[in-house]
């Protein structure tokens, strides 16, 4: 098959993943709502052409934000409500890693150490701003947790959006004008400590567990081995360069918000046994190549990529801070002389929606052209 779908690929190789594999709770009930998305499972709603009589039939979706098919209109309505946080200053892109060695336990104690990635990413971000020798200000920033590579491999890192600039004690607005005012060696350092230092404090207390290929770390030598080598090991963060003007702040933001481990259009095709897609090598200058698994590995990698029961992707930190965003950003405004962006979207119904976005009006019936009746909800038996 051509151009397959995550959805076709589940439908076709899962029975087999789960002859093979336990999945977790959570990672079954995505995936049976990646089966089930708008297969009518889920419920749908029936219009009838008020002119001709003709019925049209609209299947519901899943929602989760794991599937390929949900994630469009949440995307644009997230990035709308973000336009009134957006100024008119120079924002950077910022990523935090870690090393490679620390995946296996990462992945065992999901919940603790994603959380710890935001904690280290944020206190070192709050710190280093705060300092006089490169800020002397409050920023504001956004961070964005991925766990996956290009090749669907498990590599947890933060992006974060960057105000490049921020408010001093006294209220007063400070930039480094286009010049990003974190040195990232220092960063490097202080994220490695912040990390490390939590990362201790969950062992010493007991708290952490290990599965699969971290089994090893139960011992307490091996454990400490593992400490020595994150600690004599470089941590490299990167920086991109500034980028000015709220409409691009919005649109890069929107393609690292709501981005699950592999879109339908990466997959290339899907036979009896495997699946190819295409991958960017970022050892070959991010050329794009195409790589082929078995359908049962490419399932076991993706679902390697939910995250675990209600946790928060995308957090706000500083002047975005939801307590005190809009005092502080109306200041900012204000010293910067820059307007505000008003969301296009706000108080808007989901078919006003639409037809904004992709200008798609699900009002109108196909055949004639004429007013659908007001949709009724069918909901399927439950088995």
């Amino acid at each position: 098959m051509n151009k397959p779908t995550v959805q076709d690929i589940f439908l076709r190789f899962y029975p087999a993943y789960i002859e093979k594999y336990s999945p977790s709770p959570e990672q079954a009930k995505v995936s049976r709502n990646i089966m089930n998305c708008k297969t009518g499972a889920y419920g749908a709603n029936v219009s009838i052409c008020e002119d001709c009589g003709t019925v049209q039939i609209h299947y519901n979706s899943c929602r989760n934000r794991c599937c390929s098919m949900c994630q469009a209109v949440p995307k644009e309505m997230w990035m709308d409500a973000r336009r009134e946080d957006v100024l008119d200053a120079p924002y950077f892109h910022l990523v935090f890693t870690v090393p490679d060695i620390l995946n296996p336990v990462i992945y065992s104690n999901q919940k603790q150490l994603y959380d710890t990635l935001y904690h280290a990413a944020s206190a070192t971000i709050s710190e280093l701003a705060a300092d006089p020798k490169h800020l002397g200000a409050s920023a504001g920033y956004i961070c964005i947790l991925h766990t996956w590579g290009s090749e669907m491999n498990f590599h947890p890192h933060i992006h974060t959006i960057l105000l490049g600039g921020g408010l001093t004690q006294k209220n007063e607005w400070k930039d480094n004008g286009t010049e990003f005012f974190l040195p990232i060696q220092i960063i490097s350092k202080v994220f490695r400590g912040k990390y490390m230092e939590e990362l201790k404090n969950l062992w010493e207390t007991g708290q952490l567990k290990f599965h699969g290929t971290a089994e090893k770390y139960r011992n307490h030598y091996a454990f400490k081995e593992l400490l020595n080598a994150c600690y004599s090991t470089e941590w490299i963060p990167y920086c991109k360069k500034a980028f000015n003007g709220a409409q691009s702040v919005i649109d890069y933001l929107g393609k690292y918000t709501h981005r699950i481990a592999i879109s339908n259009h990466r997959i290339i095709c899907m036979d009896e046994e495997t699946v190819t897609f295409s991958v960017k090598d970022y050892r070959n200058k991010g050329q794009w190549k195409e790589l082929t698994l078995s359908g049962i590995e490419f399932i076991r990698r993706f679902l390697m990529h939910v995250p675990p029961k209600r946790f928060v992707r995308i957090r706000h930190y500083g002047l975005l801070c939801s307590r005190s965003k809009r005092k502080k950003l109306t200041l900012c405004r204000n010293l910067l002389g820059c307007r505000k962006y008003i969301s296009e979207l706000h108080g808007k119904g989901m078919p006003e929606i639409l037809k904004h976005l992709y200008d798609v009006n699900v009002c109108m019936c196909k055949a004639c052209g004429g007013k659908l009746g007001k949709p009724q909800l069918r909901i399927p038996q439950r088995c």
